[in-house]
């Protein structure tokens, strides 16, 4: 291979994963794999391309403003369904669905960190983005959330029981990200209880 070329066929697998994710509509009519004695390998699905051409359809959306063009249109309805998304994947792992709130303060402040959750999504994944990583939030989320935090418990001789609560070694995806992001893979210093036999 020429200088500058991936070799290893890992870096290359995890390269042909970033395209599929990158461009998923495309991905899924082909299939791409690599081995170092066959080298790069890819074949269409015309089948499946063919029933999607038939399926293929327009997509309307309505709307009230006129002072707004096409575009200017489409690219709103994109940014409220990415809010949406944001919002939803932000709140749904700290169970706080649904909130019913009564007082205006504590509507504003929902409001409020709906959209600070937004502003982080959108940082993590333009951070990502300009260093050439084109995961989604989704998919950090999901990667992420295998790195995990634990508690180890030791009884002692008189009775006494130590909980060490400690993050996992992280894996070398996990490692990767936080690298991306300049963040340590240290999610959190080990912390040591002791709870004496009588408690």
């Amino acid at each position: 291979m020429r200088a500058g070329r991936l070799k290893e066929a890992g870096k290359i697998h995890e390269r042909i994963g970033r395209l599929k994710e990158r461009y998923p509509r495309v991905a899924r009519y082909y299939g791409i794999s690599y081995t170092p004695g066959d080298g790069l390998v890819w074949r269409e699905d015309k089948a499946k391309k063919e029933t999607a051409a038939k399926l293929d359809g327009s997509y309307i959306l309505k709307t009230d403003r006129f002072d707004l063009s096409a575009d200017e249109v489409w690219r709103i309805y994109s940014l409220l369904t990415r809010a949406e998304m944001a919002f939803k994947a932000m709140k749904s792992p700290l169970a706080e669905r649904p909130i019913f709130h009564q007082l205006r303060d504590r509507v504003h402040t929902h409001i409020f960190l709906c959209i600070l959750a937004y502003h982080l999504l959108v940082s993590i994944e333009k951070t990502l983005h300009d260093k050439g990583c084109y995961l989604s939030w989704q998919s950090v989320r999901e990667i992420l959330s295998t790195h995990q935090v634990a508690t180890i418990v030791l009884p002692t001789a008189n009775g006494d029981v130590i909980r060490i609560r400690k993050g996992a070694t992280p894996e070398p995806q996990h490692k990767e990200i936080y690298g991306l992001l300049g963040i340590g893979s240290e999610i959190m210093k080990p912390i040591k209880t002791r709870t004496p036999k009588d408690l």
